[in-house]
């Protein structure tokens, strides 16, 4: 975007001047960094790796250091970008089953509820562990428990005492994905789903559960896309958000 269409913007009080100028220091070609958003929404940009190459990813890094950014998150990244972005920012933290890469210099826990993350089995623990990255990244307490599911339900009973002292749970299940329903008719409080790709042929990449979990007769239910860990952690900092500030 040239200085000339953003100052037209500006004119036309279609952004701020305190926008404007954002984008006039910002030298990236190939990406428009929302540093208004943690302002708007409370929660900072995050990147998201997959499509990405390593070079872009370093750059809006960069950037981001640059205006001042003290949380970054990047998802998605696997593990030769993480290898290369290592050695540029060695003061990030990258996860190797979620594939995050992160950088985390405000206050840790910020929420006062917590948050259960509830993963079915330990293939899907990848995804169920971008889910609660991206909920401690984002200032909230989290438990995972793991290996729970519906092949074995006497495991997950053995958890309950944990699971309903959160405020949100998030359910992370490949296969049928049936573990959602399980939980949803036994706690009162609001469940995220999470269908996993893990199963076999007829599992469809996910599609199965993700039906399963959609048609889910337990009330109280919600639904994010196949193998969104990072969706499901994120829309449960919003819930626990309601629960106030420590």
């Amino acid at each position: 975007m040239k200085v000339k269409e953003i100052l037209e913007m500006v004119e036309n009080h279609e952004i701020s001047v305190d926008e404007a100028a954002i984008l006039i220091d910002n030298p990236i070609d190939y990406a428009t960094i929302d540093y208004n958003r943690k302002r708007r929404t409370g929660t900072p940009e995050i990147i998201y790796g997959s499509g990405k190459t390593k070079e872009q990813i370093a750059g809006i890094i960069k950037n981001m250091l640059e205006h001042d950014q003290i949380d970054i998150l990047a998802t998605r990244v696997d593990a030769t970008k993480a290898a290369y972005l290592k050695k540029l920012y060695p003061n990030f933290n990258y996860d190797k089953e979620a594939k995050t890469f992160i950088l985390k210099q405000s206050e840790t826990i910020q929420n006062k509820g917590m948050i259960v993350v509830v993963c079915a089995g330990t293939s899907d623990i990848p995804i169920a562990r971008e889910a609660v990255l991206t909920a401690e990244f984002l200032g909230n307490e989290v438990n995972l428990i793991s290996d729970v599911g519906v092949a074995g339900i006497h495991r997950l009973f053995n958890k309950m005492d944990v699971i309903k002292r959160a405020n949100v749970i998030i359910v992370v299940a490949g296969m049928e994905g049936a573990l959602a329903s399980v939980v949803g008719g036994l706690v009162d409080k609001p469940v995220i789903a999470v269908p996993t790709s893990i199963g076999y042929g007829a599992n469809f990449n996910g599609l199965s559960a993700l039906l399963s979990m959609l048609n889910s007769c337990a009330s109280g239910v919600s639904v994010v896309n196949i193998d969104n860990g990072f969706g499901a952690g994120y829309m449960a900092h919003t819930i626990n958000c309601l629960g106030g500030k420590r």
